[in-house]
């Protein structure tokens, strides 16, 4: 395979990497961690992730045990959970945080479907890009041989499919975790 067609294979990997992050973060009817990643909560004046000034535990299936490091950051924790908007309520316990995940009702799950869909999506056009800019680059070269350039992008063309493939795996499965009760 050609110099030009791995690089573009590393970037589609990143692709597919980068949809899996942001699916993890779709709720499911069960407690993960991976839920509260991307929650940023107010800490000496700056912004940041819950999961880096507390340990998030499950303690059970459907229940997420977050105990800050300084017990003075309940309050702030609880508060950005709540503006999150993700469908969960914390409860203060003095000086850890419990949080319940309730079942997801039918609706709600094809609402998180759709949600991952469009992640999907966003990510096929970040492939397409990545397509466009490496057949652009190729099309735009003089030192290449026509039979070359025909090559390099068939090759570009097998590691995109290979690349789209893998986005609606990573789809498929999340959407199934989604589904089962």
């Amino acid at each position: 395979m050609d110099e030009i067609a791995l690089e573009a294979k590393e970037r589609l990997a990143k692709c597919v990497v980068s949809l899996k992050n942001e699916l993890v973060t779709l709720r499911t009817g069960r407690a993960s961690p991976a839920m509260l990643d991307r929650i940023e909560c107010e800490y000496y004046g700056d912004k940041i992730a819950i999961n880096q000034i507390s340990s998030i535990s499950t303690p059970e299936p459907r229940q997420l045990l977050i105990k800050p490091y300084d017990k003075g950051d309940v309050k702030a924790i609880v508060a950005a959970i709540n503006a999150a908007n993700i469908g969960v309520n914390p409860v203060n316990e003095g000086d850890s945080i419990r949080i319940t995940i309730p079942p997801l009702t039918e609706d709600s799950r094809r609402d998180l479907v759709k949600r991952g869909k469009a992640m999907m999506e966003e990510a096929k056009v970040a492939a397409r890009n990545v397509r466009r800019e490496y057949v652009d680059f190729v099309k735009d070269a003089d030192d290449m041989t026509d039979d070359y350039k025909d090559r390099v992008q068939e090759d570009l063309q097998k590691v995109v499919d290979e690349a789209m493939k893998d986005i609606e795996n990573a789809f498929a499965e999340k959407e199934k975790e989604i589904m089962t009760v």
